[in-house]
């Protein structure tokens, strides 16, 4: 017999998780920075820079990665620095141009397995290598690696949420652990045509004006995604989580912190709802309505009584200190 879900504790293991740890690292780097009070078409905290660029905009954005995750798996790690940054660019609403990379080894031989998964994910995905930086003479390996993207006039952002959307969570099971870390990999071994075209859904639900606003699935988990998204939109919400689309062999404590190579999260207006669902179902991709946004500024999980927790009061104390405002919290 199933023990029952403890709300308040699994609320808890979302804010002690590693992957949301370093987004708070994003708060201290923002005001620093001065980052919260300059005007920009898009403010900082979203998963792009978007840049006001003719009829539209240029993306840019950059992943870095853990040299613990490089060390332990070069290979998947030269992928997702192609798969991470191109989910970025598709989260706003834009399509791919091309991506650069740092690189750091030891030695040639050390960055064989970086390579060579940067080359294949970079062919399956379509979108080239043109540059950046090597040495294969360096004490430690780190990998980061950057993407140039175009969207149009119609973004999607973290900033445009509203309360009384639905949050809709679109995740591809079709995959795997890789094992022991907390990725789901649906990406390796997949058609490299259904990859690119599964990545074109974020840009045609911009396009068409299905959804305004929208945050890829990071190493905060689903929950922890959302508390940013949230947080940027200057609303609250309820999450139901035996709504989130999952896998039926895997747990619900081991999947809130995964990482899935195809995951976001939407906000939608709910007559738009339907429409956006079946985009993702046409696709084979599981997508689902996980909750209702309010203006409280509070975020919520509820399990299956009904019983509610709350994760984060971005009214008490910010995130990552990127409120819609463009100046971190308000109180």
């Amino acid at each position: 017999m199933t023990a029952p879900l403890d709300i308040q504790a699994l609320a808890r293991q979302v804010r002690d998780t590693r992957g949301l740890g370093h987004k708070r690292d994003i708060d201290a780097v923002v005001a620093r920075l001065g980052l919260g009070s300059r005007h920009a078409a898009v403010p900082v905290g979203d998963d792009c820079a978007a840049i006001p660029d003719g009829d539209g905009h240029l993306l840019l954005a950059i992943e870095g990665f853990l040299d613990s995750f490089v060390a332990a798996d070069p290979y998947f790690a030269g992928y997702c620095g192609i798969m991470v940054n191109l989910s970025d660019v598709a989260a706003m609403g834009g399509r791919p141009l091309a991506v650069v990379d740092a690189l750091w080894s030891r030695d040639a031989g050390a960055a064989d397995p970086i390579l060579a998964g940067l080359s294949d994910a970079a062919t399956l995905y379509g979108v080239p290598v043109v540059g950046g930086h090597t040495n294969t003479r360096a004490e430690a390996g780190n990998l980061a690696v950057a993407v140039l993207g175009r969207a149009g006039p119609r973004l999607l952002t973290s900033f445009d949420a509203a309360p009384g959307d639905d949050l809709i969570a679109a995740i591809d099971l079709r995959g795997r652990f890789r094992d022991p870390h907390p990725y789901w990999d649906a990406s390796t071994g997949a058609p490299g045509e259904r990859l690119r075209g599964d990545l074109a859904l974020l840009p045609g639900l911009a396009e068409d004006g299905l959804a305004c606003a929208a945050k890829d699935i990071s190493m905060a988990g689903v929950v922890g995604t959302a508390l940013m998204l949230l947080e940027c939109s200057n609303v609250g919400g309820v999450i139901d989580l035996d709504a989130i689309p999952r896998p039926e062999h895997v747990s619900l404590a081991r999947w809130l912190p995964a990482f899935p190579s195809f995951g976001y999260l939407l906000s939608v207006r709910p007559d738009r709802t339907p429409a956006v669902l079946a985009r993702f179902a046409e696709r084979g991709i599981a997508s689902a309505p996980i909750g209702r946004l309010d203006a409280s500024r509070a975020a919520r999980v509820r399990g299956a009584t009904g019983e509610e927790a709350v994760v984060w009061d971005f009214a008490a104390s910010p995130l990552i200190g990127c409120g819609r405002d463009g100046m971190g919290a308000t109180t």
